[in-house]
């Protein structure tokens, strides 16, 4: 068995899926919440996702570009997916780091009661920026998936 191949699909796999479904099946729900619920869920899921991500993402990253050095002698299409998912990988975390990271840290210390003027521009911001890391992420996974059917054929 090829454990790094193995990895790989489970990092990038498990990382995707989190925050994609996090993207699409939570935050839809969230954002119909009251002001007071909306902070308060926002903040435990702070408390939950921000144990896990800052570890998460950046290890996927690095796992991503070792696996597209290690393939990189194969070349051609193999070559070039596993070259995209890293890409894609890094611009999901350079926009979570960025954008997302300033603003989970501002949201961690709001007062639900009392939030700053510009809570929902400052949220919908954050919402913008989490579907664009969302899609990278899956790009990321979905490339990565690819890039090993095509070995596997190969």
């Amino acid at each position: 068995m090829d454990w790094f191949t193995f990895l790989i699909l489970v990092l990038t796999g498990f990382t995707a899926c989190a925050e994609f479904g996090s993207y699409a099946f939570v935050h839809p729900i969230t954002r119909r919440l009251p002001q007071r619920e909306f902070i308060a869920v926002e903040q435990g899921l702070l408390t939950s996702f921000g144990r896990v991500m800052p570890i998460l993402m950046p290890l996927t990253l690095i796992v991503a570009v070792s696996f597209a050095i290690s393939v990189w002698d194969e070349g051609g299409w193999i070559r070039g997916l596993a070259a995209a998912a890293a890409l894609s990988l890094a611009a999901a975390v350079i926009s979570t780091v960025v954008v997302n990271v300033p603003i989970n840290l501002a949201t961690g210390k709001w007062d639900p009661d009392d939030p700053p003027a510009d809570w929902k521009q400052t949220r919908a911001r954050w919402e913008r920026f989490q579907g664009v890391r969302s899609w990278l992420l899956l790009a990321g996974f979905v490339l990565i998936c690819a890039c090993v059917a095509v070995r596997l054929d190969g």
